[in-house]
């Protein structure tokens, strides 16, 4: 039995800030006896047009969150820090910068994710339109982090779209998915919990949703709601009020282990 949390932020444009805030989850955490925390996309800066400047952070911040697991003793995924280099250490070409999710143990950082679906779309919110595309460069591979309580299928929003993905990283052994998000308002709102549902009834692993809430600047507004989904589709929990919170559940993998017995979806999969 694994107990498992995921926070929901209204991350601002000032790192420091932010950074304190996912303290107090973190402790929260702690006090709850919780051995993961999953952390949304954004969660330490969340200021349209200052990505590189943000990037240009990215190693203070992975050593901050580095720290906090330590003393803690809570695993930490964090969410999404635009990253300056490739996992290889090469730059990123044309002043762009990758969408990075890093797995951080009490250790020390164990894997790292790119973000490989990016958000190009056109959304009838405040905002109007979004292009990632033009300021982030897509990642392309997928990443299955081994942990003491399971495995953990590492995805970022957007991805939440492209079962695909989720089913490739359950062939790979992933026993949970994370989705750390920044979902807009109005696509939270029809869709976030249905694909957070939708991923785990379609790979028989448990869903940790972590998600942005409320306003970030002007105009850029989030649906939050972030949550756990079971094996079998059930919400488990859910943050159903404004600012930054953190919500717990405990997976049980044998328990999650009977449901894809019972129903072996994989073994009958015909492409």
């Amino acid at each position: 039995m694994a107990l498992l949390s995921v926070a929901q932020m209204t991350s601002q444009n000032v790192i420091e800030d932010n950074l304190s805030h996912v303290k107090d989850l973190v402790l929260a955490c702690q006090a709850q006896g919780s051995q993961l925390l999953v952390l949304p996309e954004n969660f330490a800066c969340f200021a349209p047009g200052q990505q590189r400047e943000t990037a240009a952070q990215f190693e203070y911040i992975q050593s901050y969150l580095e720290q906090l697991s330590h003393t803690s003793q809570i695993w930490i995924v964090a969410g999404t820090i635009p990253c300056p280099f490739r996992p290889n250490g090469d730059i990123v070409p044309d002043g762009k910068v990758r969408t990075t999710s890093l797995c951080i143990s009490p250790e020390g950082t164990v894997a790292r994710y790119d973000k490989i679906h990016l958000f190009d779309v056109i959304v009838n919110d405040a905002i109007g339109g979004y292009q990632e595309s033009a300021q982030f460069e897509a990642g392309d591979e997928i990443v299955v982090a081994r942990t003491p309580f399971g495995h953990l299928g590492l995805m970022v929003c957007y991805d939440l779209r492209f079962p695909e993905l989720a089913l490739a990283l359950r062939k790979q052994n992933a026993d949970f998915l994370t989705a750390p998000a920044a979902f807009t308002f109005l696509t939270g709102q029809a869709h976030w919990q249905i694909l957070l549902k939708a991923r785990a009834i379609d790979t028989q692993c448990a869903v940790l949703g972590a998600a942005q809430q409320g306003l970030h600047g002007e105009k850029r507004e989030t649906w939050g709601h972030a949550g756990i989904v079971n094996a079998y589709g059930k919400l488990l929990c859910e943050v159903t009020t404004a600012g930054n919170h953190v919500a717990h559940a405990e997976i049980d993998l044998t328990a999650q282990q009977s449901i894809r017995y019972n129903m072996p979806l994989m073994q009958h999969r015909r492409l």
